[in-house]
Parts: C-alpha cells; sequence; structure tokens
C-alpha cells in the first residue's frame, strides 16, 4: 500500500461543490489536491449541460430560499453567502456571461457546461490545484488518513484535512453512488436515508397506452397534486410518467407514496381554457362525430392526451359535454412508486445538518468537511441544484480555512 504524506489540503469528489471548495482553498493560498473516482472530472455537470446549463435562477432570494426543503440554518447562510449573483459573476470572470431566460432561470450565454469548465480547470491549473483521478474514497485508515483505490493499487494519505464533497446516488455511473453513506455511519456520522429527486414515478398503464404512446410529450398541461399545481411539460414513458411538471411536485408526492403506497395527481390538459368554454366547444361538435375527433378538433387534445382522457375513463367517454370537459380539466393519474434512485436527476437526504458545526465540520471526525449535495437537502430543478453545489462548496472551505487558523495557534496539549 502506497502511503503518501499531506503536504496538501485533500478535497474528495470533482464535481461543482469540490472543485468550488478547491479554488477557494488554493485561491487562499494552500496546496489542494483534488480526488475523484472517475477518468475525468465534472462529469454530471457536464451531463446537466446538454440542454442547455441552467446555473441558477433570478427570482428574489427570499424565494430561491424558499424552494429548498429542508431548509437549515447552515445551507441558507451558505447561499446568502454566495447568492446567484455571486455565481453569474463568478462565471463572467471565468469569461462566460450569463443570460436570464424567460422563465427567470439563469444560463451561460454559451448554453453549454463544456466552455465554462474548461475555462474553470485552466483557473484551477494557475491556481496550482492537482487533480488524481482514478482514486475512489474507500474511508479512512487506522492512522486516520483517507483512503484511495487505485488502478496502481491501495494509497492511503497521511491524516491531514480533507473536504469530502461526493455527491448524493442519482446518476451513478457519473461518480455519485451513494458508498459513502455506510462508510461515514460507520463512524457516527448522521446521515438520513438517500432518497430519488426530481424523479418520474411508474403508472400502471393499459398495454394500449404503454404500446402507442411511451415516449410522447405532454405539452403546455398543468399538474395538481393536493393543493399545488404547476404548469409545464410531463412525458408518458412505457412504465410511468416523468418531466419538469412531475418533478417540481416530486418530494410531495413521494412523501405521501410512502405514507399511503400511492399517489392521484390529476393533469390539466388545457389549462390555457375555462372549464364554461371547453364546454361550449365540445357541445357545438357534429352530430355523429367520433369522441377522438372532437377532443382533437374541439378541445385541441394531442393524440397522447387523448389516450389519456380514454385511460382515465376506462375507454367510455361521457356523452355529456359538462363531465367530459371536466374529465380533460382534472386527469387522474394514479402514482404507484418514484422510479428508482438512480434514475433520479438528484437525491434527497444526506449527511444532517445536526452532525455538522458552523464550520460544516462532521462533529465526528475533526478535520472532515462535507460540501454539496451529500448535505440532507432537496430542491426542485431551475437552478437551485448547482447553486446549492457552489454555494456550500464555498463555505465548507472557508470553513476549514477556519479551523486551519484555530488549530495554527491551538496551544499544544
Amino acid at each position: 500500500m502506497q502511503d503518501v504524506p499531506p503536504t496538501d489540503i485533500a478535497v474528495i469528489g470533482a464535481g461543482p461543490a469540490g472543485l468550488f471548495a478547491a479554488e477557494v482553498l488554493a485561491g487562499a493560498g494552500h496546496p489542494v489536491t483534488v480526488y475523484d473516482r472517475m477518468p475525468s472530472v465534472g462529469r454530471k455537470f457536464l451531463i446537466a449541460g446538454r440542454g442547455g446549463l441552467n446555473l441558477t435562477h433570478s427570482e428574489a432570494l427570499t424565494d430561491f430560499l424558499a424552494r429548498y426543503r429542508p431548509a437549515p440554518a447552515g445551507l441558507v447562510r451558505a447561499v446568502e453567502g454566495f447568492p446567484p449573483d455571486a455565481l453569474r459573476a463568478w462565471c463572467h470572470d471565468l469569461g462566460q456571461p450569463t443570460f436570464v431566460g424567460s422563465s427567470g432561470r439563469v444560463f451561460p450565454e454559451s448554453f453549454k457546461a463544456s466552455p465554462l469548465l474548461r475555462a474553470w480547470l485552466a483557473r484551477l491549473d494557475g491556481l496550482g490545484v492537482r487533480i488524481r483521478a482514478r482514486h475512489r474514497f474507500v474511508g479512512w485508515s487506522d492512522a486516520g488518513g483517507a483512503a484511495f483505490e487505485t488502478p496502481d493499487g491501495p494509497v492511503t494519505r497521511h491524516s491531514g484535512p480533507v473536504l469530502l464533497a461526493l455527491g448524493g446516488a442519482s446518476w451513478p455511473r457519473l461518480g455519485s453512488d451513494g458508498a459513502w453513506v455506510r462508510l461515514l455511519e460507520g463512524h457516527g456520522v448522521p446521515v438520513s436515508p438517500l432518497r430519488p429527486a426530481n424523479v418520474g414515478f411508474t403508472v400502471a398503464w393499459s398495454e394500449h397506452l404503454r404500446r402507442r404512446f411511451a415516449g410522447e410529450p405532454l405539452k403546455r398541461i398543468a399538474l395538481r397534486f393536493g393543493d399545488t399545481t404547476v404548469r409545464g411539460e410531463a412525458v408518458v414513458t412505457a412504465d410511468g410518467i416523468e418531466g419538469g411538471a412531475v418533478y417540481a411536485l416530486s418530494r410531495p408526492i413521494r412523501e405521501a407514496i410512502a405514507e399511503r403506497g400511492e399517489a392521484v395527481i390529476h393533469l390539466d390538459l388545457r389549462p390555457d381554457l375555462a372549464h364554461r368554454t371547453l364546454v361550449e366547444r365540445l357541445g357545438a361538435a357534429k352530430s355523429g362525430q367520433s369522441r377522438s375527433t372532437t377532443l382533437r378538433k374541439a378541445a385541441g387534445l394531442s393524440p397522447v392526451a387523448t389516450a389519456l382522457v380514454y385511460e382515465a375513463a376506462g375507454r367510455t367517454l361521457p356523452d355529456d359535454p359538462v363531465p367530459l370537459a371536466a374529465l380533460v380539466k382534472a386527469v387522474p393519474v394514479r402514482l404507484r412508486a418514484p422510479r428508482p434512485i438512480e434514475k433520479a436527476i438528484s437525491t434527497a437526504g444526506g449527511v444532517a445538518f445536526a452532525g455538522l458545526d458552523d464550520r460544516f465540520m462532521l462533529t465526528a471526525r475533526p478535520g472532515t468537511f462535507v460540501a454539496g449535495e451529500m448535505l440532507d437537502w432537496e430542491a426542485p430543478t431551475g437552478g437551485y441544484l448547482l447553486q446549492a453545489a457552489f454555494a456550500t462548496g464555498r463555505a465548507a472551505a472557508q470553513g476549514l480555512l477556519a479551523w486551519l487558523g484555530e488549530e495554527a495557534v491551538r496551544p499544544p496539549s
């Protein structure tokens, strides 16, 4: 086993939280080495940018912070200390200016993650940050050093400060597999169970709907669950439903399924039409016209939307336009379970803030700091995920710097 004496700070995890922590630490004059189990860094960051990298959101900070559940004081302080405007300024300094889209979401002007990551890695290289790929963190040695598995065999560092940014358990093929949970729990760290967040749900569709319409989008709909309604889009899958409107309500839906075994959502397939207007249009349909044709022409429904109406009605639609319009405005869909965590966009649960001090240091392991999606918080898509990753990476790095300063002046025991 190779034994490496630390002359630097170890950051374990090369996603946004880890890389930003490394930048803060190196910018303060400390040598930093970033370890990651994958062959290259920022893989999930790059995937997030496939359809346009949504970095953050432009809404007022009070509204922004309300998106986090739970919203512990440590997370709130981290985001307040590095708010969306600071993240946009950081991007601009890297030569990657941002813009606000029509939805209020913030994107780099390039609309891609790769130019931003290249500029970022160049800055880190200029700060002297070293990156060690294919180093899988497997815990601590008996001497207290971080231990890794590598292609060249086991590697152990002598004890020294460590900042963990290992992500959650979604998209494990990109590097975050949640294997750290058992490791930390074994050292007395409180960890809330990891659960899928921003995730689709399974539905027992009929064979007809599954065969004919899997992969078809539902555009410009409204989804209601309980007292909350969101507008957006969704996609019918072979075994369920997913998409932005579903993700926005995935937390309360997931919690309801855990409590009751199922959850029923209602889809308004024409949210831009009032019920009365829809009744009038359906009632004015030509005599003898098929119900499918009526739904297409009078209600403007797509084939997949029409199929959902039939599915909910048991294949027999009401003749009366009043209940038919009511069905179009509130199609019930019974959700059975969230998709597996490896299919989720992000993860709920993680290291409990009760197990951290104000510096993001584990109270059970002094000298070990935690940032990013490892922590117990969740948020919808829309820029909130990346913002919290950057902000907690910065906060944990600042906490580590404060701890180093305290250790430097601590009298010998």
